[in-house]
């Protein structure tokens, strides 16, 4: 694999996970009492400690894209040089 492949894996890795958090993110927002209801269902949650958990797991999420993704992504980009 040359470092182009790898980029570009990684840069298409990167906005799918993107897109994956977007979704993740709207439906939370527009669908929070449908998504609210189908959890209460499993699991005794107050509606804070369902919220503190999505938001939770939505940063941890963005983290990894960071970590997993991007960073990655910029240190092939800096030792391959952009072409």
């Amino acid at each position: 694999m040359t470092i182009q492949t790898a980029r570009d894996v990684l840069l298409w890795c990167a906005a799918i996970n993107y897109a994956v958090l977007l979704v993740w993110f709207l439906f939370f927002v527009f669908s929070h009492e449908l998504l609210y209801r189908l959890h209460t269902r499993w699991f005794r949650l107050p509606a804070e400690q369902f919220d503190t958990i999505h938001y939770a797991g939505m940063a941890m999420y963005k983290i990894g894209i960071l970590f997993l993704n991007l960073v990655p992504y910029m240190a092939l980009l800096a030792v391959g040089g952009a072409g």
